[in-house]
């Protein structure tokens, strides 16, 4: 069956980390990723540091296979350096109807006053693809001569995959209120990047859904403009030892609270069968590394047990650290898996 995974606040949650978690841990045989160029993921495995943008974060483990979905947006130069980095040339399948970004719309975008300045944008070209994709003018994997190797059908892959009795994973990007559709227009990113979005992008339809795993951060992070309810001034915020930088574009994160009515709001945009949690020991420092529930100090406990009371969504991973294996597993408790 197909597990889709998604940011549940503005994306920079560690969707990477759990994606990486689960590549190794998950039993998948196929990782799909959607998205784009616009947003990273940082794997930290084994003692190495990746950061990711197209590539799925799963590739960690050798015996997964890689997808592109037909929804996502990528320059050949960022996918030959991932490839390259992930050494996962010999096991990637890329859908001829992946977007090639060039040049030409990254210059484009960065021209314009509005994307740059006043919503922020990464400055990648994604937003001047994906309009030009609806125009019908954006070139395809399938019009470059030198990805036509690695082309191939990701939803009839997907399909056979999970037809086999195989699992797949499909790993979304940024968060759920960066959604063109549910987020805070027009603060938002160019697609739709809740569950339903996922699928889209991927090219199978929601009977093939087992589990939607929606990843929340300890903290709420955002990078670019838009409101941020209960933002922390940023000397408040490297006091607690919350400050971080985006993945793509280097920039201070703006930090602010766990907020539980946005949580709650993206438990049921995406529907929601699983949470995971990153970043406890950011807020709870004594428990950093540990890989056993019962050896978290009781504040730890007390406040996971509040969120999920609250979401009603079992929260089954833990992370807490930087390494991919820095997570606490309770899929067997909480789910009989």
């Amino acid at each position: 069956m197909l597990d889709i995974l998604v940011g549940g606040f503005y994306g920079d949650e560690g969707k990477g980390k759990v994606a990486s978690y689960l590549g190794l841990k998950g039993g998948y045989t196929l990782a799909v990723r959607t998205g784009s160029i616009n947003a990273g993921h940082t794997v930290n495995y084994q003692g190495r540091t990746w950061k990711i943008r197209v590539i799925p974060s799963a590739f960690v483990n050798p015996n997964v296979k890689l997808a592109l979905g037909p929804g996502l947006l990528t320059s050949i130069e960022q996918l030959e350096k991932e490839l390259e980095e992930t050494n996962s040339k010999s096991r990637i399948l890329i859908d001829p109807h992946v977007g090639i970004i060039t040049k030409a719309e990254v210059l484009e975008e960065q021209r314009d006053e509005f994307l740059m300045k006043i919503i922020g944008s990464t400055g990648q070209g994604v937003g001047t693809a994906e309009s030009k994709r609806v125009l019908r003018k954006l070139r395809l994997a399938k019009d470059f001569r030198e990805l036509e190797s690695v082309i191939g059908d990701v939803p009839e892959t997907i399909i056979e995959t999970i037809r086999e009795g195989n699992s797949v994973i499909a790993e979304g990007t940024q968060g759920t209120y960066l959604s063109l559709f549910h987020g805070e227009y027009p603060f938002v990113t160019s697609r739709n990047t809740t569950a339903g979005g996922v699928l889209s992008e991927v090219g199978v339809g929601p009977k093939y859904v087992r589990d939607v795993i929606v990843v929340f951060k300890s903290f709420v992070s955002r990078v670019g403009e838009g409101y941020l309810e209960g933002e922390l001034p940023r000397e408040k915020a490297e006091e607690m030892g919350l400050v971080e930088k985006g993945t793509v574009t280097g920039r201070p994160r703006r930090v602010a609270p766990f907020n539980i009515s946005l949580a709650k709001r993206a438990v049921r945009l995406n529907s929601a069968t699983q949470v995971a949690i990153t970043k406890l020991d950011a807020i709870f420092k004594q428990d950093k590394h540990v890989r056993d529930y019962s050896k978290l100090s009781a504040g730890s406990r007390n406040w996971i047990e509040n969120i999920e009371n609250e979401l009603k969504v079992p929260v089954t991973l833990i992370g807490t650290g930087e390494d991919s294996l820095d997570m606490i597993d309770l899929r067997k408790e909480k789910l009989g898996e």
